[in-house]
């Protein structure tokens, strides 16, 4: 038998990357709709339709690729997952750009046509190296610790990830206007200088970005050792996958529901609040190009919990130490409805980082364990009915958070367009009472995220501390028997 490496540390910054790659490409999603939204004038109404549906197209084919992994028996030099992960990291490396070709002058119909082309190739690239990315958590390492551990650096990956494009490419596409003596442009309802989005940088810094995902990517296959045989616990080769029987079986697993609902609250409120905030900060605070660096302030709260989470959970156990969490986020959740009160525009917005940090602190143990969270509730499958199935697991819930991504930015592209904002007037002469309803529906997304939160955790997530080690000890048993 092979001798694999002990895991170490080359694992958690190799696992890391992997999440690195990945979001640099995810973490434009946000960037898509305001880029479609503004530079290319997209009426509210169609550009929610449009999200809608691409989105619903990326929900269904994760549960297509993540059977095809499971039902994959193939040799691979690379191993089954890595090779599926290089396929879709060498696409990568031009789809992300393709969704922001900037054609502004381009009729409707053109206009649709390249947001729905460029977006399925680009969603396909990204589910096909996402999907067996996830999963292969849970093959890295059996051990519940090791495994938070994986899920905390992943963690770290995804906050550099969205570094670039969530921090610093609001600076590089935001522009205040002056006029031809160099004095600002100021919007006559609001007060605040005009703002415009340089579409063309966003597609070149889109490819820049492949490029660098790529680079995360080859790291991570180059590094990162696989220590469970990937089809030692096999589904039922004789069996054709069944998507309804897939779908009732997954339904039927108490924490992967759970962890589900609480990672599509997650993006139903925060990443929903993406253009919604870039909004606000254009037309109410006049700095959209901060509002990246705001974000960023508002969950450095989250590094606090990432060097102590193994004693943490070691001590209180996944499930218990996150509800504790979604609670503190509902506290920065309900401070969100006070800055719209403030007039003084300069302490709402200290008031609207302060709660910002408070939920972000609230989340920070949360996002270091979410993905041990599925990892568990992979086993968990396991426990019940035999069959590991983790591309199935994995991509089912995936499948969910896809569709949170779709219904929410879709949904609040419609409330924004119902509060008052017109596509065709930009960012720089939209109403002074739209500026001020963009607030309070931030506010509203982001106590949503936070109840839905506490909602998958605390009530629907049933592996404790004591259920986990129970199911640990069952699960190693059977494996010691099954040799």
């Amino acid at each position: 038998m092979e001798t694999k490496r002990k895991f170490g540390m080359r694992d958690k910054v190799a696992y890391a990357a992997g999440d690195f790659g990945c979001n640099m490409s995810f973490s434009l999603k946000g960037t898509v709709q305001t880029f479609w939204l503004v530079f290319m004038m997209l009426e509210t109404g169609l550009l929610s339709a449009l999200l809608l549906a691409v989105q619903i197209w990326d929900a269904v084919n994760d549960p297509l690729i993540g059977s095809m992994i499971d039902a994959d028996r193939r040799k691979y030099k690379l191993g089954k997952f890595k090779t599926y992960i290089l396929i879709g990291a060498i696409g990568l490396l031009v789809a992300g750009a393709l969704v922001f070709i900037p054609v502004p002058n381009a009729p409707v119909v053109i206009k649709a046509i390249v947001f729905i082309l460029g977006y399925i190739v680009w969603d396909a690239c990204y589910t096909i190296a996402n999907v067996p990315y996830g999963s292969m958590l849970s093959l890295v390492t059996e051990d519940a610790g090791e495994r938070a551990q994986l899920s905390t650096w992943r963690s770290i990956g995804s906050m550099f990830g969205n570094l670039l494009p969530n921090i610093i490419l609001p600076m590089i596409i935001w522009e205040k206007v002056v006029d031809e003596n160099g004095e600002p442009v100021l919007n006559a309802e609001t007060g605040e200088q005009v703002q415009k989005l340089l579409g063309e940088r966003v597609f070149f810094a889109a490819l820049l970005m492949g490029v660098l995902g790529f680079i995360a990517f080859l790291f991570m296959i180059k590094t990162i050792t696989i220590r469970v045989d990937e089809n030692k616990v096999k589904t039922n080769e004789t069996e054709k996958f069944n998507v309804l029987k897939a779908f009732g079986n997954f339904m039927k697993n108490r924490p992967a529901v759970g962890a589900t609902l609480a990672a599509m609250g997650m993006f139903l409120g925060m990443q929903s609040a993406t253009t919604a905030t870039s909004i606000m900060f254009a037309i109410y605070f006049g700095m959209a190009e901060l509002s990246g660096i705001v974000q960023l302030i508002g969950f450095l709260p989250m590094l606090l919990f990432m060097p102590f989470i193994k004693k943490i959970v070691g001590k209180w156990g996944k499930k218990e130490a996150s509800v504790a969490g979604t609670v503190v986020s509902l506290v920065g959740g309900v401070m969100m409805f006070i800055f719209p009160l403030i007039p003084n525009k300069g302490i709402a917005l200290v008031l609207y980082i302060a709660a910002l940090c408070i939920f972000g602190l609230g989340m920070g143990i949360y996002t270091c364990v979410s993905w041990a969270l599925m990892a568990d509730a992979i086993d968990y499958n396991e426990w019940k009915t035999g069959k590991r199935e983790e591309g199935t697991v994995y991509s089912l819930h995936s499948f969910f958070r896809k569709l949170a991504q779709g219904v929410g930015p879709s949904v609040v592209l419609l409330l924004m367009g119902f509060l008052g904002y017109n596509s065709k007037l930009g960012v720089g002469a939209q109403s002074a009472s739209t500026a001020y309803n963009m607030c309070w529906l931030v506010a509203g997304l982001y106590m949503f995220s936070a109840i839905m939160q506490f909602i998958g955790l605390a009530v629907i997530y049933n592996l404790d501390k004591k259920t986990l080690g129970e199911m640990q000890a069952e699960l190693d048993a059977r494996h010691e028997k099954a040799e």
